[in-house]
């Protein structure tokens, strides 16, 4: 006769089902081993996958970095015109170099912007070219009627700020005009004089190479800051032709950027340019301790915003300069 257990079963059946039972613990516990051990190497490799690309990236913004910079990442010029555009919202670029020690700094100063009022510079350096050459009087009169100036530099109606009458100036006087108070149709009337072309020569002859006139006319950082420098050294006219160029942009009547936060008796020679999101401001800064020259151009969607931080940016400059 078989012995009933209380389970029901035979000790036989009973012995048999446990082992079973046994055998597929056994069973679920490797498989739960091994399905912890893939998940741990998977976890394993996405951390490694993880940590490739953050490396990856790094290297990658590094590089950037390092090729908009001639500065290492200790530099204290480099820190301090990061710091101050920390937040900042828009595209910006910096050109500084100490006329003195030759120290400098540059971001982004090979990317094109819209020149705006920039290119007054080019006009200006392009008709005392031809005063010196004979080509131009300085006491001759210009005259031109409005509406043909806007029919020839193709500016809309919508968006002229003179739609009739006549322009009458001389040449010295619309000289004056276009760089102290950035006067446009002293700027379009003098171009219509000296022609684009000329313009054009002057920046291939000057190295400007980054620089072109048309519509709109471009520049780079880069580019404004070389024309200060090669104007400073005498490079771009006579000693006599550049001092008055500079004497004109140092009466300035525009003085809500690179001014804004300098001593009122620091003597500045500079240019600025707003239009639409662009707005910039370049030039010669002349100081105790040293000239240096500086550029900044900017594009943003609040361009008020970009005029405060260029303010910024000038004078944690010049406390860098003044502080050496």
């Amino acid at each position: 006769m078989e012995i009933k257990d209380y389970s029901g079963f035979s000790k036989i059946e009973y012995i048999s089902r446990r082992e079973r039972k046994k055998k597929s613990k056994n069973r679920l516990q490797k498989i739960s081993f091994f399905f912890i051990l893939f998940a741990i190497i998977l976890f394993l490799v996405s951390v490694q996958v993880i940590n490739f690309n953050i490396s990856k990236t790094k290297k990658e913004v590094l590089s950037a970095v390092s090729k908009i910079t001639k500065l290492n990442l200790d530099n204290g010029l480099e820190k301090a015109v990061l710091d101050s555009l920390k937040g900042s919202k828009g595209t910006y670029a910096v050109a500084i170099k100490n006329l003195n020690t030759g120290e400098s700094y540059y971001l982004n100063e090979h990317k094109k912007f819209e020149a705006a009022s920039l290119y007054k510079n080019w006009i200006m350096a392009t008709v005392f070219g031809q005063i010196e050459t004979g080509k131009i009087s300085r006491d001759e009169i210009l005259k031109k009627d409005i509406a043909k100036l806007n029919e020839e530099f193709e500016i809309a109606t919508e968006s002229a700020e003179m739609t009739e009458g006549e322009i009458e100036v001389s040449v010295i006087q619309a000289l004056i005009g276009m760089i102290t108070i950035s006067h446009n149709y002293d700027a379009l009337i003098l171009t219509d004089r000296v022609r684009l072309s000329s313009v054009r020569s002057f920046l291939a002859e000057s190295g400007l190479n980054e620089s072109s006139v048309g519509s709109p006319p471009l520049i780079t950082a880069y580019d404004a800051s070389l024309f200060f420098e090669k104007l400073y050294k005498q490079e771009l006219a006579s000693p006599e032709s550049t001092k008055e160029m500079i004497d004109f942009l140092k009466k300035q009547t525009l003085n809500n950027k690179i001014p804004k936060f300098l001593p009122e008796d620091l003597v500045i020679a500079h240019k600025t340019g707003e239009l639409g999101s662009f707005t910039h401001d370049a030039g010669i800064v002349y100081t105790p301790k040293g000239n240096y020259i500086i550029a900044i151009l900017s594009e943003s969607n609040y361009p008020s915003g970009a005029e405060e931080n260029i303010s910024k940016i000038s004078k944690v400059v010049y406390d860098y300069f003044s502080a050496k």
